[in-house]
Formats: structure tokens, C-alpha cells, sequence
């Protein structure tokens, strides 16, 4: 078996450390494996496959004779073309390379085929965008989609490990002190999250939508190489520590029942269907936290369409395996199919 020499940019964040635990989980094939992270953390040590690795800073030159760049540690820009330069392909997770022309942007469930024209860096999508279009896929192939309304419940952790600090201090605040939450202590939010949903990620965009609702819109056109979609979002944060939830609503261009839909769902790849409400069975974050599949359930038909052409349904997964670990190590699988 050929062996690819890795690197991980970010090794020491959240999504750093789930890319580290993917690698050992599908047993991908690491030649050598270099760590790098913030100078602040250089020289930390990191066990990967019972073997001790230490944190590294970006240096000139350091992604000379490695294969794969997986990156991991927000915009990053120049060092992730100073990478591909070196010889590296590069999986980016943050949104710089996104909506270039020239960078494929890949969800390897939805269109493997766009890794085959890549020049040196590969885009990873927005976590929420990611899953979505997992569960869409089968449906657009079917029945080809014209609109899509989606509203998202996303996890505190989306917002790093100060999302997750915030929801479990607010809570301790409200416990100790009594505080009605709307007086309790905000920190990674412009209100406090704890008791409540907050419509608001990422900065407002002219036209009121934020950049995380546009970013859902923008990739899926892309992805979907269809800039005629119509797509409304509305992203909510919830106070939910992992795993993030959407509704979303479609109309498409030929007829599609629920029964169809369940039949699809049950042998795409990479969907769990989870649809059962006389069982109370539905996807649920709380089981999808730490698992690496997209959750489908509560399908059923459009009642404000006239016909058989539109659907809801509630869409669950893990945003830090699947909407951005997991798929970026797919990328990597991908790469070396190729």
C-alpha cells in the first residue's frame, strides 16, 4: 500500500484533533506525519497511532515532501498556497478558497467527480452546507430541486471552544446565582445562549442575510453546478453543546412522495434514515454527536404545494466530524483513488 506523508495545520484546535482521530479510525495510509499549530503551542506533545509527535510552527519550507495539507486553523490563505506550491494538495476547512473559480469545493458524497480538476488546494464547505446537501443529493438526482427553504439550529460549538465555554458558564451562572437569563453574562455571543436561540452567525451582509446563510446558498449552487436553485436560509445558534439541526423544505421540478424519498435515503451513502413518528424516531443530535453520517427523518410532503412536488424534512449530523473531519479526510480518500 503507498503511504502519503500528511501534514495537519491546527492539530491542537477541535477540528485538528477529530482530523487526528479520523486518520487512526479509517486507517488512512500516513507515511510521515507533521503537526503544526499556533507558535504559542510548539513543542506540545501529541500521541497518534501510540506514537509521540510534537507540535510544530510554520516555518518557510515546511510542507517540503508532504502529499496531503490538511488545514484546520481558519483562513489561512498564503501558507496554504506556499503548501500547494511545495508540491502538497491541500484540504482547506475555512472559507478562503471557497467560491475561487479554481478551487473545486467538495462534498465527496455529492460531487467526487470535481476533485479531478483540482490545481493544488481543495475546499471543505460550511459545516451546515455540508450536511444538507448530503441529504439533497439523492433527491435533486431524482427529481431535481428548484427551491430550497432551510432554517438551521446549530451547536455552540460551531463557534470554537468559546461557544462551548459560554453555554456551560451561562448555565452555572443561572444555577448559582438565580439570574434570569437575560441578565446572565454573555462572552461568545451578542446574548447570552444559555435558555435561548440566538438568529444570528456570522456578520449581517446589505442584504440582511449573514454571511453563514449566504455561504449555504453560494456552496450549494456550486456544488450542485446549478446557480438557478433558489435557496433561502435563516441560521440560528442554539444552546445545544454539539451536532447541528436544520429543517429544510424543497419543491422540485418532477413529482417526489415521501415514500420515494425514504426508498432514496435508505441506500445513499453517507444518509442514516431515522423516520418513524408513531415510534417517536427521528434524527436527534444528541445521537449524532461523534458519529461521522448525515441523519434524515421527519419526511414528509409539502401540504402548502398543491401536488407532489415538494417536501420537509429534518436533517441531523455531527458539524465537527461530518461537516468538517470527516469530510475533509474523505477528500483525502478521494485523492488517493486517484
Amino acid at each position: 500500500m503507498k503511504l502519503y506523508n500528511a501534514a495537519i495545520v491546527g492539530a491542537t484546535g477541535a477540528v485538528g484533533t477529530e482530523l487526528l482521530k479520523g486518520l487512526a479510525e479509517r486507517d488512512f495510509p500516513v507515511g510521515k506525519l507533521r503537526l503544526f499549530a499556533d507558535p504559542s503551542e510548539k513543542g506540545k506533545k501529541i500521541v497518534f497511532r501510540g506514537e509521540e509527535f510534537t507540535v510544530e510552527a510554520c516555518a518557510p519550507g515546511c510542507f517540503k515532501g508532504t502529499d496531503i495539507a490538511l488545514f484546520a486553523a481558519g483562513s489561512q490563505r498564503e501558507l496554504a498556497k506556499e503548501a500547494a506550491a511545495s508540491g502538497a494538495v491541500v484540504i482547506d476547512n475555512s472559507s478562503a478558497f471557497r467560491m475561487d473559480p479554481d478551487v473545486p469545493l467538495i462534498v465527496p458524497e455529492v460531487n467526487p467527480e470535481d476533485v479531478s480538476w483540482h490545481k493544488g488546494i481543495i475546499a471543505n464547505p460550511n459545516c451546515s452546507t455540508i450536511q444538507m446537501v448530503v441529504a439533497l443529493k439523492p433527491l435533486h438526482d431524482e427529481a431535481k430541486i428548484r427551491r430550497i427553504i432551510v432554517s438551521t439550529y446549530q451547536a455552540v460549538s460551531g463557534a470554537g471552544l468559546a461557544g462551548l465555554n459560554a453555554l456551560e458558564n451561562e448555565v452555572k451562572e443561572h444555577i448559582e446565582t438565580g439570574k434570569d437569563p437575560k441578565d446572565l453574562t454573555p462572552s461568545a455571543f451578542p446574548y447570552p445562549i444559555a435558555f435561548n436561540c440566538i438568529p444570528h452567525i456570522d456578520v449581517f451582509l446589505e442584504n440582511d442575510y449573514t454571511k453563514e446563510e449566504m455561504k449555504m446558498v453560494n456552496e450549494t449552487r456550486k456544488m450542485f453546478h446549478d446557480d438557478t436553485i433558489a435557496i433561502n436560509a435563516t441560521a440560528v445558534r442554539v444552546p445545544v453543546f454539539r451536532s447541528h439541526s436544520e429543517s429544510v423544505t424543497i419543491e422540485t421540478e418532477r413529482p417526489l412522495t415521501p415514500e420515494r424519498a425514504k426508498e432514496l435515503f435508505a441506500k445513499a451513502p453517507g444518509v442514516i434514515l431515522v423516520d418513524d413518528p408513531a415510534e417517536k424516531k427521528y434524527p436527534m443530535a444528541i445521537h449524532s454527536s461523534g458519529t461521522n453520517e448525515v441523519y434524515v427523518g421527519r419526511i414528509r410532503r409539502d401540504i402548502s404545494l398543491p401536488d407532489d412536488r415538494g417536501l420537509s424534512l429534518w436533517v441531523v449530523a455531527d458539524q465537527i466530524r461530518k461537516g468538517a473531519a470527516t469530510n475533509a479526510l474523505q477528500i483525502a480518500e478521494l485523492l488517493t483513488k486517484n
